[in-house]
């Protein structure tokens, strides 16, 4: 295992007092490493969860050519470009049993959607396009070609290859994917355990009284629903004290429970230091000055439990609420859905035009919240919820992602191709 100086080393221009958000990720991929215990559940209990192992295909899928939709079967070789073709109807083939009997030119069979198709039979006409009379059907010209409207045999999935690969995550499509095979259940890397807790005298409690210069936590419960919303094991530990012993206590128990722990606050240069030095007395840890807006201070690092056996990977986040969901989504989910397994752990940034000028200083990445809806053509357009205050979380709740402007952007003007990330699915 490295240690954050080795890792640091490895990094061309390294400096933990002014470092951008890709070098961020860039060391927290370097520092972080999945869990490898396994778990074999049954498919009602895996959304979420990361595949351990490749899931191979014992069947293919579908297991026959079958009809896409309600209509009639026939050979298709009997098309003529502009002329239309009737056929006689001569049996009808039901989903989940097979038509066995004999088809000539100039025949066809009334077929269910799902349904085998017969032998010989191609094609499928829906039945909204045709016109019956008696036991004759009548195909419009142009309007079908050789092999419409048919599945093949596999076309989805062919027996013995791959149908989900190992550090994927088990989505709801997964689950029909999977439950498709017949397969009843998957392996998947167990649950990441995350504890976290606030840090400050100023933090009250729900249920406390109000009283001159305190504010309620909200942390504490933004990243109780982040953790939540990723498929972590949340150890909630509360509020802690600016006192040595507490905050000791504090990381001694996470240590001894969790994979990872977040705190917030306590970072930030001025702030009383009693966070900041438990760290250093309790593991290895850097404290960085992110080139970043909002957020900027964090901590990051390891800390041992009190047999010095297992690393727990340590997330000191900035106070600030937004500046605490920003850093969580820029920097912590990524690093752990790789703790997790995921093989997919960057979150993809989509193209939106910005409906507003929007000042940038280049030499920092900002993270703007902002309203992302559709263009009149269809494209996506954002625009910013007014005030970025890092304390202004009422502003995320307005928001459904983030304005991503990076490092070297200058000023926006209206009208530009900006990214964004979106909440959903991460928020």
């Amino acid at each position: 295992m490295k240690t954050l100086d080795q890792i640091a080393s490895e990094l061309a221009g390294y400096d933990p007092q002014a470092l951008s958000a890709d070098m961020v990720n860039s060391f927290l991929a370097k520092l972080v490493e999945p869990v490898t215990e396994v778990e074999e559940l049954g498919i009602f209990e895996v959304l979420g969860r990361v595949l351990a192992a490749d899931i191979i295909s014992p069947i293919s899928v579908p297991p026959h050519d079958n009809s896409a939709m309600d209509g009639f079967a026939f050979d298709g070789a009997q098309l003529t470009v502009g002329a239309p073709l009737t056929l006689k109807v001569i049996g009808t083939a039901l989903a989940g049993k097979a038509w066995t009997g004999s088809v000539q030119r100039g025949e066809c069979v009334k077929i269910m959607t799902g349904a085998i198709m017969p032998t010989g039979l191609n094609t499928v006409a829906p039945q909204e396009l045709t016109t019956t009379a008696d036991d004759q059907i009548t195909i419009p010209a142009n309007v079908l070609q050789a092999g419409d409207n048919r599945r093949h045999l596999g076309e989805d999935l062919m027996q013995g290859q791959p149908a989900m690969r190992q550090g994927e995550r088990l989505t709801p499509a997964a689950l029909g994917l999977v439950a498709s095979l017949g397969i009843a259940t998957v392996p998947v890397l167990r649950r990441l355990k995350v504890a976290y807790f606030s840090t400050g005298d100023e933090i009250l409690s729900l249920g406390e009284p109000p009283r001159e210069g305190a504010v309620y936590d909200s942390n504490r419960y933004t990243v109780f629903g982040l953790l939540t919303r990723l498929g972590c094991q949340v150890i909630d530990l509360g509020v802690v004290r600016d006192q040595p012993a507490a905050l000791e206590a504090a990381f001694v128990q996470a240590a001894a429970q969790a994979d990872a722990i977040i705190t917030s606050g306590g970072v930030s240069v001025g702030e009383a230091d009693y966070t900041k030095a438990m760290m250093k007395q309790l593991g290895d840890v850097a404290f960085w000055k992110i080139a970043m807006r909002p957020g900027r201070p964090m901590a990051v690092g390891r800390i041992l439990n009190r047999q010095g056996t297992k690393p727990t990977l340590l997330f000191g986040l900035p106070g600030n609420p937004v500046a605490v969901m920003v850093t969580f989504l820029a920097f912590v989910r990524p690093a752990l859905l790789r703790m997790m397994g995921c093989t997919a752990a960057t979150p993809p940034l989509l193209k939106a035009r910005s409906l507003e000028a929007i000042r940038k200083k280049p030499g920092r990445t900002e993270y703007q919240r902002g309203i992302v809806s559709s263009a009149p053509d269809g494209s996506l357009q954002v625009a910013t919820t007014g005030n970025q205050g890092s304390g202004v979380l009422s502003s995320m709740v307005r928001a459904n992602g983030l304005i991503v402007l990076p490092h070297a952007q200058g000023n926006v003007a209206a009208g530009d191709e900006i990214s964004v990330m979106m909440f959903d699915g991460a928020v």
